[in-house]
């Protein structure tokens, strides 16, 4: 497996992050296919869930993955909290509350701990605004 120091910055993955680092919404591999078709025309989807795969298993971004909607990613790869909104599926991150550095040496287990990734769930003032909430959820 490469490391972060190893794996080489192709210009097709160099595109993929720069995109994915301009935005804060998590997009979908759909979407940032979207966005990186604009640098290079004839790039495919598969190129982008290839180096999405890559990068995420190098640690130089993050995957999420939010209830039953599909993959998101996250350009910023240092521990932090996301929020889902149950209805229309936003991603956001949350800039208050414990590390999750931190959160992870508070737990006791005989697993060698590897990480957290915490994962709250809400509705989002768009949502909610439109009238959007519910008092069931099921994660």
């Amino acid at each position: 497996m490469q490391t972060a120091k190893t794996l080489r910055m192709t210009p097709q993955r160099r595109v993929i992050l720069e995109e994915l680092r301009k935005v804060d919404t998590h997009p979908t591999a759909d979407e940032l296919y979207e966005m990186v078709r604009k640098r290079l025309p004839k790039v495919s989807l598969g190129t982008i869930y290839r180096n999405l795969d890559l990068l995420s298993s190098d640690g130089v971004i993050q995957k999420l993955q939010a209830g039953n909607s599909q993959m998101r990613f996250d350009g910023n790869a240092e521990p932090h909290m996301h929020i889902s909104c149950i209805k229309c599926g936003r991603v956001a991150d949350v800039h208050s509350g414990p590390d999750t550095s931190a959160l992870s040496q508070e737990v006791e287990t005989d697993f060698i701990l590897l990480g957290c990734t915490v994962l709250l769930y809400g509705i989002c003032p768009q949502c909610a605004a439109d009238g959007k909430t519910s008092e069931r959820f099921t994660p």
